[in-house]
């Protein structure tokens, strides 16, 4: 595909706000135009930025190659099945789907159709940042805590779908496999689901401890990685970083493209996946598995 690549988004809300504008900057990518149930919201961001405004969703999947789905989670799965029927790519924000059946079924459809499909989980650019895909050694220990002040956006699925599923994510991706076992609690304090998580996660290798929380008053971030020969400490919402550990880490990683802006990062990752048809940094299945486990998650409560 030499064409700029044709990119519909679907969601006119906070996030898919954010997405328009790394659209409209992307060079080789031509903004297709926004979808949204709320026309009105739908119609706003395309006149920012100069582009259609779709009404309805088929509309969206036949002017476009690919589309970003930032809508809420809750329809994540439905639009990202039907975009990968049509023949189109997809960039799903997290999560890929609500349920762990949905979340499949897109992990085993994309490769067999040669479609891309990339999750969200912006995170990743950021640790790879700092050097973490580089060391040789799996994790013995990992705390990951990730807890924000109220807001209306994400509460139609629980805080471990919003915001718990990133650090799940991360947690995966740095010890290489799923959990052997799994336990966990939570609190339904705001919106009658589950606001406040802490999950505990064993692996072969070492386990991770889990908090999340949706209600709190000053928002906190940090990820703590011990390894066989020390242990990083990451505030991510300061960017900065300490360890006692041999390996090369960038202490400088908050000035890295990168680590700056992820969810261009996280773009750029989709374009590139697409134009030479390799899988992405963040799969399908790298999504299925991080849903499967916040299904678990939930599901013991």
């Amino acid at each position: 595909m030499s064409n700029p690549i044709r990119i519909g988004l679907i969601g006119a809300g906070k996030f898919g706000g954010y997405h328009a504008n790394k659209l409209a900057d992307q060079k080789d990518v031509e903004f297709a135009g926004v979808f949204d149930k709320n026309l009105t919201a739908a119609k706003v961001l395309a006149e920012h930025h100069s582009v259609l405004v779709f009404e309805s969703f088929e509309e969206a999947i036949g002017s476009s190659d690919a589309l970003v789905i930032a809508s809420p989670a809750s329809s994540h799965g439905t639009y990202a099945k039907q975009a990968l029927k049509a023949g189109l790519h997809v960039l799903v924000e997290k999560p890929l789907a609500v349920s762990a059946k949905d979340a499949e079924i897109l992990a085993e459809f994309a490769p067999k159709a040669s479609l891309i499909v990339q999750v969200g989980h912006q995170e990743r650019f950021v640790c790879r940042a700092i050097g973490l895909d580089r060391i040789p050694d799996k994790p013995v220990l990992i705390r990951a805590r990730r807890l924000n002040p109220y807001s209306d956006r994400g509460t139609d699925t629980s805080v471990t779908m919003d915001l718990m599923i990133h650090d799940i994510d991360l947690v995966l991706w740095l010890m290489g496999s799923q959990p052997t076992a799994q336990k966990s609690r939570a609190l339904s304090i705001k919106t009658g689901l589950l606001d406040h998580v802490w999950a505990e996660l064993e692996f072969d290798c070492g386990e991770a401890f889990l908090e999340a929380s949706r209600v709190v008053e000053a928002g906190h971030r940090s990820l703590e990685i011990s390894y066989p020969h020390g242990t990083v400490s990451i505030d991510l919402n300061e960017k900065t970083l300490v360890h006692d550990t041999p390996y090369d880490l960038n202490d400088n990683f908050g000035e890295m493209a990168d680590a700056k802006d992820s969810l261009a990062a996280g773009l750029n990752e989709f374009v590139s996946a697409i134009r030479t048809q390799r899988t992405s940094l963040i799969s399908a299945q790298d999504g299925y598995n991080a849903v499967a486990v916040a299904t678990q998650i939930d599901a013991a409560q």
